[in-house]
């Protein structure tokens, strides 16, 4: 099936940012809020996952249930995006200014995702 090129965009940044988790595990496991258990397996869990989704937002038969996979990722995400706000330890160096635009922008891949269900 042939779907618009944001549609395959949309996928590709899920599935690379899911082996982004698999490969890079420290990175992820630096910026999880301490009050979550087992960051390893979360970290682990969640890159698959976000793999998963992006896979099945390209096949025509799965994709309603992947955007609500990302959509579901994305909303869970919103717990560590808030903790690497408010702990300066977990912000990675990053400036706050691009930390706070992460909550927008994550707003906007919701947004995206739900135009596939």
């Amino acid at each position: 099936m042939n779907f618009p090129w944001h549609h395959y965009l949309l996928a590709v940044i899920f599935i690379a940012g899911g082996a982004n988790h698999i490969r890079v595990p420290k990175l992820y496991k630096k910026i999880m809020p301490p009050y979550l258990p087992n960051h390893d397996l979360l970290v682990g869990l969640t890159g698959i996952l976000e793999m998963v989704g992006g896979f099945m937002l390209i096949t025509a038969s799965s994709q309603q249930l992947g955007a609500y996979l990302i959509i579901i990722l994305l909303i869970s995400f919103f717990t560590v995006h808030i903790h690497m706000i408010m702990q300066k330890k977990a912000r990675l160096k990053l400036p706050l200014w691009l930390l706070c635009l992460r909550i927008p922008i994550q707003f906007g891949l919701i947004y995206w995702a739900s135009f596939y269900i």
